[in-house]
């Protein structure tokens, strides 16, 4: 999931031309970051089916390791912002990087001491450091080059984002599931001895990924450190009061274009990280049979046509309207998640996987039309509050997940059926308000 951030839209500092010609290694280094991130977002994706094996967890508490991770975003994401503009960019990046790496070390423990819930306090830490760095990345890498390319730079960066989403999948589906797996009638009939062998060892899968990806990180924390980044200059200074105005706030929250975006992204991160979490959990029950790592192969799939889907996106936006697309999208995936939900098994996973397609222009999309038209101040504050949004992750995947528990896992899909639908009439009602105005 790619998420903006309120820093993004404040002016930007500038940088020279020799500082220009030296900007390239920083660049990569802060590139590499995207692709970082992606990674440990959708490893999320994986450990839901592992800790619900390792754990014997309902698929609400198993749903519980997106909650974590998702309010760890909605908590730090504005003391993030308010870090960065004190200390700069660089010191927000070594930062959220310190904290990344941090979380990651954390499951060597939790994993000795069994202990879910350290394993969520784990991933709280992970989210936190991931917050500092959206936060900070996205504007800093429009400081890198030259200001004619920003736009064209962070595009650019953004792409990385799925590349690592679909190496966070790969590295869960061989490096931590094991491929062992028993019903529950073959753990009934084991002793005591060896149920917890099993199960201990399933929790230590774990251990050895994400103590590598702890020490890479905390390697590249290092390096960003030693590196001397060129010196931006501001070509004229925010302040953190207008960004903080009640005033500024109440108008926002009294306009019913903005709260309509807040409401649709507020949905579709939830529709998005809700869809994603339970694939393989809805593979493996609407196609019995099928291990977890042929399962995590409909989640890849998922990740390649998300990505696919924002190249064709970009390029559809230069023929029709991006609000008409995003109703349109938004439609077509009302459609394949009621299908998905009537008719489970394969033709159904496919339908989850062509709705990655579908979901990949409606985030920026959402995003552009909340902070549209707007000042200065509105545009920050409103920024800010849009990323908050991504609460919706932790909610909505938790009400999935009881869903499921109540009913099936495909019943579930009804969740993010109606997260689309929403989505679906926010843009209907922009684009007839655009339509009566024009």
């Amino acid at each position: 999931m790619e998420v903006q951030t309120a820093t993004q839209h404040s002016p930007m500092p500038v940088v020279g031309a020799e500082e220009t010609r030296r900007a390239w290694l920083p660049l990569v280094l802060i590139v590499s970051l995207f692709f970082l991130w992606g990674t440990a977002n959708n490893l999320n994706d994986v450990l839901i089916a592992q800790f619900k094996k390792a754990f014997v967890l309902s698929d609400f508490r198993a749903g519980l390791v997106q909650s974590a991770f998702y309010l760890g975003y909605f908590l730090i994401a504005m003391p993030a912002g308010i870090y960065m503009r004190r200390f700069g960019y660089k010191s927000a990046v070594i930062f959220g990087l310190a904290l990344y790496s941090i979380g990651a070390l954390l499951f060597w423990p939790a994993a000795e001491m069994a202990t879910y819930g350290m394993f969520l306090f784990a991933l709280f830490v992970i989210a936190s450091g991931l917050a500092f760095l959206e936060t900070s990345a996205n504007p800093f890498v429009t400081l890198l080059g030259s200001p004619d390319t920003a736009t064209r730079r962070l595009n650019w960066a953004q792409a990385f984002n799925p590349l690592g989403s679909i190496t966070g999948i790969l590295i869960g589906q061989h490096f931590i599931f094991s491929g062992v797996e028993h019903t529950p009638e073959q753990i009934a009939a084991m002793s005591q001895a060896e149920r917890a062998a099993y199960y201990v060892s399933e929790t230590h899968a774990v251990q050895w990924p994400y103590l590598v990806i702890g020490i890479v990180v905390l390697c590249w924390a290092l390096l960003i450190l030693a590196t001397r980044f060129p010196r931006p200059i501001t070509a004229h200074a925010a302040t953190a009061s207008a960004a903080v105005d009640g005033g500024v706030m109440g108008r926002l929250l009294r306009d019913k274009s903005f709260v309509g975006a807040l409401l649709s992204q507020f949905f579709y991160v939830g529709a998005q990280v809700g869809v994603w979490s339970y694939t393989i959990r809805y593979v493996q029950a609407s196609m019995p049979g099928t291990s977890h790592r042929e399962a995590a192969n409909f989640l890849t799939a998922e990740l390649v046509c998300f990505m696919l889907g924002r190249f064709a996106g970009a390029a559809l936006m230069k023929y029709a309207a991006p609000v008409r697309l995003l109703m349109t999208f938004a439609a077509i995936n009302v459609v394949l998640m009621l299908y998905a939900l009537a008719v489970p098994g394969l033709s159904g996973a496919c339908a989850l996987a062509a709705c990655s397609f579908f979901m990949s222009v409606m985030y920026p999309t959402i995003f552009a039309l909340g902070v549209a038209g707007r000042g200065d101040d509105e545009r920050k504050l409103g920024s800010a509050m849009l990323v908050m949004t991504i609460i919706g992750g932790a909610v909505l995947t938790a009400a999935m997940g009881a869903v499921s528990d109540h009913s099936t896992i495909a019943d579930a899909m009804v969740v993010p059926a109606f997260c689309f639908a929403v989505i679906a009439w926010f843009s209907w009602q922009r684009r007839r308000t655009a339509e009566s105005v024009g």
